[in-house]
């Protein structure tokens, strides 16, 4: 029965004007071989961000127990995990496909033969028990139609694990960032009490020098002018704090006692310093790259199997059992029964479906290799904006001290001068807003360049998994082969 299929098999393939087989190969990186910044350039002993784990480049105990906290509580993390399970089970469906299925069937069926239609002119009944083993229609994948499939999905896997690690690095930084938002807006506080305190006692001394008609009333208003801001920004900061530790709450997915939320700004983010490598080195090892590039091979696997479309698909069903038209004798010799089914199938007119559905599959196969240069671009600039960022901020904190410096003396000659009776309290005023706004821009500098270290550190790939679980035996081979650049279709 085989070889009279043969024949058709030859005639399909002549018939079948199928595609061309297309090979993956890595697209160029669409950014500068370098970054734009020249102080890019780390020393020999300096480790890139992928060498250095969250629990080395933050050296806060509460903030490395906040992260360990949400590591494991943390809701999005969790669903990127059970992404991956899902995608597993769906391969594992998929390699079933590969294997004849085999199944046991015992049926019984009874019919009666009406006198008007037997031959005999008298009616009769009809028995038929079979019990055997039956095996489903299964595809010979002869042209990778299912290997593709498999290798589709081997890929989604792999994709998935990627979005795993980079959900991982958004949350590792978005904790530290929280962190540093509640530790700056407690320190806002602090300085707000502080100046609040100075501000106090201000206008209760000018309000009894008033008292004895040595003051203006004018003085006095100006005065309580200063302590009410001081007063507005104290709730301002109050609430705010309570706002950032509802955001760490969500981040670790867990309720958070208080001692184990930061206090000290300076100590959230007090680690190892990091330079990135050659823009290629650095980009190719950020999950998200990674992730795209699954994906694409995954577009290249889709291809495959809409060119197997244009190839004959060939089955086998086949059932092996015993039958017989009297229960009694259905175990006895001579009840044996089998059969064997062969069939290939193409179509040879389908309106253009299959050459369509190629052409989309190629399609979709250009919208990934757009989406994974798009990824590389994305990554290049948030990588040269960190840098930027980091040059522009050592400059401006150097410059807000010095202006700090200056308006602490600038304020103390005003308020000698008014305390002399040379001036009024409007100097004094103008000079006191200045300094503690100068102080307040100083306080957001420091946040601002202690971010940007989370930040150029998460644009790195820093904080992701370093120690992934094995692949599954089922993917393993497959896996080898993928990570070799042997995708074909």
């Amino acid at each position: 029965m085989i070889k009279k299929l043969i024949p058709l098999l030859v005639l399909s393939l002549l018939m079948c004007g199928c595609p061309r087989t297309q090979e993956y190969s890595r697209p160029k990186m669409p950014v500068p071989a370098a970054w734009p910044e020249a102080e890019a350039t780390p020393a020999a002993d300096t480790p890139s961000a992928a060498e250095v784990g969250w629990k080395e480049f933050f050296a806060d105990a509460k903030l490395r127990g906040l992260i360990e906290l949400a590591l494991a509580q943390n809701r999005d993390l969790r669903m990127a995990a059970l992404h991956i399970q899902k995608v597993e089970e769906l391969y594992r469906i998929q390699s079933a496909e590969r294997v004849p299925q085999l199944n046991a069937a015992a049926t019984g069926e009874g019919y009666r033969i009406p006198r008007n239609l037997s031959s005999n002119d008298r009616a009769s009944t009809v028995a038929d028990y079979r019990v055997g083993l039956s095996m489903a229609s299964w595809e010979l994948d002869l042209f990778g139609r299912i290997r593709s499939l498999k290798a589709g999905i081997l890929e989604q896997y792999l994709a998935t694990e990627q979005a795993r690690s980079a959900t991982q690095i958004s949350l590792v930084a978005a904790i530290a960032q929280a962190c540093l938002a509640l530790a700056a807006d407690r320190e806002y506080l602090q300085l707000a009490q502080a100046t609040l305190e100075v501000q106090q006692a201000s206008y209760d001394l000018i309000r009894r020098i008033a008292e004895t008609g040595m003051r203006s009333e004018l003085d006095v208003r100006q005065a309580r002018a200063l302590v009410d801001a001081s007063q507005a920004d104290i709730a301002r900061y109050t609430g705010q704090i309570r706002l950032d530790e509802n955001a760490i709450q969500l981040l670790a997915g867990a309720p958070v006692a208080g001692e184990m939320m930061p206090t000290e700004l300076n100590r959230v983010v007090e680690g190892k310093e990091i330079a990135p490598r050659l823009a290629s080195d650095v980009l190719l090892q950020r999950p998200d790259i990674a992730m795209a590039e699954h994906q694409l091979k995954a577009a290249y696997a889709n291809i495959a199997v809409a060119r197997a479309s244009f190839f004959p698909r060939i089955s086998l069903t086949a059932a092996a059992g015993l039958a017989s038209s009297d229960l009694t004798n259905l175990f006895t010799p001579g009840s044996a029964t089998w059969s064997f089914a062969p069939q290939a199938a193409l179509p040879l007119f389908d309106a253009g479906l299959r050459k369509a559905n190629y052409q989309a599959m190629e399609t979709d196969r250009d919208l990934a290799v757009a989406a994974y240069e798009k990824a590389i671009q994305t990554a290049f600039r948030e990588v040269s904006d960190a840098l930027t960022l980091r040059s522009s901020l050592a400059a401006q904190l150097n410059a807000q001290q010095a202006l700090v410096s200056d308006l602490e003396a600038a304020f103390r000659l005003s308020q000698a001068r008014y305390d002399q009776g040379i001036d009024g309290y409007l100097g004094v005023l103008v000079a006191q807003r200045s300094l503690y706004s100068a102080q307040q821009g100083l306080l957001a500098l420091r946040t601002q360049r202690l971010a940007n270290r989370v930040t150029l550190y998460k644009t790195l790939g820093g904080g992701g998994i370093t120690e992934k679980a094995p692949l599954p035996s089922s993917m393993t081979k497959d896996a080898a082969a993928t990570a070799q650049g042997t995708v074909k279709n």
